[in-house]
């Protein structure tokens, strides 16, 4: 057998997995209290998420092809106005907008080379080895934390376009063997950082602040920003060992190259002054900036981003060209308002509450620890049937917590600190977790196989602080 009928055998199992394990879940009797279109809508969404990980297409083709199937047959809707309507309202999702405008500010950084001189800033400072650079992301993402609640505004808008300009620096070019040179580390350890960032800071994250209002709505709990960041202390021990876990698991096969840092002090002397352009683009990000962190009032962080994209076209950052030969931002948009509709169509159809009302019986008469313990793992790891954390937070924060509260001998105030730093940590899980994520997927420097790997990899890490350190550290403070 030649490579071509390799390629293609390959290719068309990777196309009947997904296909078989969705026609075997719809085979298995389902509950009585689901009816035949939910049920039918899990197996669909089971089969869209293992196209994801087989890829017989590319992710955006796997979400859309499960888009228009669920369509077609009115899983979600039975009316065809009612199912088309609710096929495209992902595509209002304010986050991803925001993910593209993402694209366009790393377009931006690039084409002006205000992201290079930025990038070989870093490289002078910090740049002698690969572990240092994968800090240098950290400690940038813990420093903006606390001030801007979008994790995507924040790592896909700021950190992002100036993280992909330092691989190439190296000879590290995405899409390509020279990738993991540096590119795959740096990369994947920036994103999963950004998950232990955003647990910490109650403003690192916007369904943080959704956590605390429901908390107080539903059991007139009042969470205080310094009582989020005492309660996740041990999340520093996370954002620590993050940079230090990837390198060993992840490692860059350029460990050191003391020679960078001589080669980025010549470059920035070979660059000369700043641009107009690089000034007009940092002046445009500053305001950006600004606005994420105190302009939340006057203006929707989207809003923010999108006025930023206008006026880079009004003062020639880029040009309308440069947005429609962005394939990566375009493919992106359409990847991911798919998975947000797919996502949302679980509660459409019931099958959140399905599944709710099945763990409240679960857990009923066990121990405090022990139940909270399951708890904090299903509200965790349910997470891969979401592709938004705000909708995660919507759908089962109240549900989650109310089971907590039933629970006898378990303190309030710990059962929501604890539920509320998963919703940060278990961003790594996918790459459709988080609004960074598809931003870093779509790098090209992690191949799609690594991505699902290494999520599932520092899922686990992530959910052994939650459960070994968080969990006990915050029974002890509120207990």
């Amino acid at each position: 057998m030649g490579s071509s009928d390799k390629s293609k055998s390959n290719r068309l199992l990777r196309a009947l997995i997904p296909i078989i394990v969705g026609l075997i879940i719809l085979m298995i009797p389902r509950p009585a209290d689901l009816p035949f279109n939910a049920w039918a809508y899990l197996a669909l969404f089971v089969a869209v998420i293992v196209g994801l990980i087989t890829e017989p297409l590319p992710s955006a083709a796997v979400g859309f092809i499960g888009i228009v199937v669920a369509a077609v047959f009115g899983l979600v809707d039975p009316t065809p106005k009612g199912s088309i309507k609710w096929a495209l309202s992902g595509f209002s999702n304010s986050v991803i907008w925001l993910i593209f405008a993402g694209y366009m500010f790393a377009a931006a950084f690039r084409k002006t080379g205000l992201g290079k001189r930025i990038a070989l800033y870093l490289i002078r400072a910090v740049g002698k080895k690969s572990l240092g650079l994968g800090y240098a992301g950290a400690l940038i993402d813990t420093v903006l934390g606390p001030f801007i609640p979008s994790n995507t505004a924040r790592c896909g808008g700021v950190i992002y376009p100036i993280i992909s300009n330092i691989p190439p620096l190296y000879g590290s070019e995405p899409n390509s063997p020279t990738a993991k040179k540096i590119g795959s580390y740096l990369m994947w350890t920036t994103f999963a950082s950004d998950s232990a960032v955003s647990s910490l800071f109650l403003t690192g994250l916007a369904p943080n602040l959704l956590v605390i209002a429901l908390a107080a709505e539903v059991a007139n709990i009042n969470i205080t920003w310094t009582e989020w960041f005492i309660s996740g202390i041990p999340v520093l021990l996370a954002l620590v060992l993050i940079p230090l876990l990837a390198y060993k698991i992840y490692p860059p096969e350029i460990k050191e190259s003391p020679e960078a840092v001589e080669f980025a002090k010549n470059e920035l002397v070979k660059m000369g002054k700043p641009s107009n352009k690089e000034i007009i683009l940092a002046a445009l990000m500053a305001f950006a900036l600004a606005m994420w962190v105190a302009g939340g009032e006057y203006l929707h962080s989207a809003t923010v981003a999108l006025l930023v994209l206008a006026l880079m076209l009004i003062f020639k950052i880029l040009d309308w060209n440069d947005v429609l030969s962005n394939k990566g931002g375009w493919n992106v948009l359409i990847w991911f308002g798919t998975l947000v509709t797919l996502a949302g169509g679980l509660t459409k159809v019931g099958i959140i509450d399905w599944m709710v009302n099945s763990i409240g019986g679960i857990i009923g008469g066990l121990p405090a620890i022990t139940a909270m313990v399951i708890l904090a793992a299903l509200f965790y790891w349910l997470h891969y049937g979401f592709a938004s954390m705000t909708a995660h937070v919507t759908a089962l924060y109240t549900a989650f917590l109310s089971m907590a509260l039933a629970v006898p001998g378990l303190p309030a105030k710990a059962a929501t600190l604890i539920l509320g730093h998963a919703v940060g940590l278990f961003g790594v899980i996918s790459p459709y977790a988080t609004g960074p994520a598809p931003i870093f997927y779509g790098s090209g420097y992690i191949p799609s196989s690594d991505f699902w790997k290494l999520g599932l990899i520092f899922g686990i890490f992530n959910f052994v602080i939650l459960t070994a350190l968080i969990l006990p550290w915050n029974l002890m403070l509120f207990g």
